[in-house]
This record gives structure tokens, C-alpha cells and sequence, in this order.
């Protein structure tokens, strides 16, 4: 299929209406500026910008009601992690614990937020709802790629208490 080239009049081949229209969407946008009836620049972090209503955030550890670890290293994100980012090291509950029954509890959590795509793939295999995707923190930096691992404690503090239904603490 050939698809033909519009023929221009004499005024056309010379560019001046793309010229002219390009110049007054220009001007008035500068006019827009100058009135104020739109502003460029944010006082960041004085202000904060809009999140986009989509907006899910940062993977978080979170904890129970009464301050307990919910997740049971089932390393079932980090296994599903496409990025490779989540890394668990398995630690047990001491057997004479009142928590024992749990089994596992997490001895380290790393969440390199380098790596992290944001995708929310941990969010949704997670079997005791311990790992949220939160907008709690959204503008990530660091003077190193280091200080963008956060470790278990820094996942919690940051997460901080999330009360869900699941009681695998309470006996039956």
C-alpha cells in the first residue's frame, strides 16, 4: 500500500504555519508560567509531590499486633523474586520459646532496593501476609549502593505494625 504525500500550497512550503503554531503554544505556555496558573518547581521535601493513585511502594517487613515477626521464613518471595533482590538466611525459634510451635522465624532479611523492580510479586505469594508493598517510603538514596540494602531491622521500622486476620501465634 502506497500512501501519498498531501500536496502543499506555496505558504506551506515555507514552514511558516508549523512555525507560528509552535511559537504561540509556546507563548502560551510561558503566559502560564508568568500568571501562575502553573507551577514547575517543588519545595522537595519541604513538599511533597502527588502520588499517582497506581502507586504501590517499597517492599516492607511489617509485624503483628503485639510486635511479633509474621514472617516464618518460607523463602517463597525470595524464590519468586525475578530480580533476585529479596535474600532470607533461615534461623529456628528456640524450643523452649512460647513461640516455638512457629518453627522458623527469619535470622537475617535483605531487600536490595537497587535491584528491586517493584513489581509485587512477594506481596502476593506471601503466605502470612508478613511482606507489603507500601508507600511509605518512595524516594530512595544513598551515599552508597550498601546503604540501599535494608536489612530486617530497617524493613520493620519501616513497615511497622500491620494487623491482619492470620493467627498462627494463638493455639486451637
Amino acid at each position: 500500500m502506497i500512501v501519498k504525500r498531501p500536496e502543499l500550497n506555496l505558504f506551506e512550503k515555507t514552514y511558516l504555519p508549523g512555525i507560528i503554531k509552535g511559537l504561540g503554544i509556546t507563548l502560551k505556555h510561558f503566559w502560564d508560567r508568568i500568571t501562575g496558573k502553573t507551577r514547575v518547581t517543588l519545595e522537595y521535601p519541604e513538599e511533597k509531590p502527588k502520588l499517582p493513585p497506581g502507586f504501590r511502594g517499597a517492599p516492607l517487613l511489617v509485624k503483628d499486633e503485639e510486635g511479633r515477626e509474621k514472617c516464618v521464613s518460607c523463602q517463597m518471595c525470595e524464590f519468586i523474586c525475578p530480580p533476585r533482590a529479596i535474600r532470607i538466611i533461615p534461623g529456628e525459634i528456640p524450643p523452649e520459646d512460647k513461640y516455638a510451635k512457629v518453627e522458623k522465624a527469619p535470622k537475617e532479611f535483605f531487600i536490595d532496593m537497587t535491584r528491586c523492580i517493584y513489581c509485587g510479586l512477594c506481596e502476593e505469594v506471601c503466605p502470612e501476609e508478613a511482606i507489603f508493598l507500601l508507600p511509605k517510603i518512595y524516594s530512595l538514596s544513598g551515599y552508597s549502593r550498601q546503604d540501599l540494602v535494608h536489612d530486617k531491622k530497617t524493613l520493620y521500622e519501616l513497615g511497622g505494625v500491620y494487623p491482619l486476620p492470620i493467627r498462627k501465634w494463638e493455639n486451637k
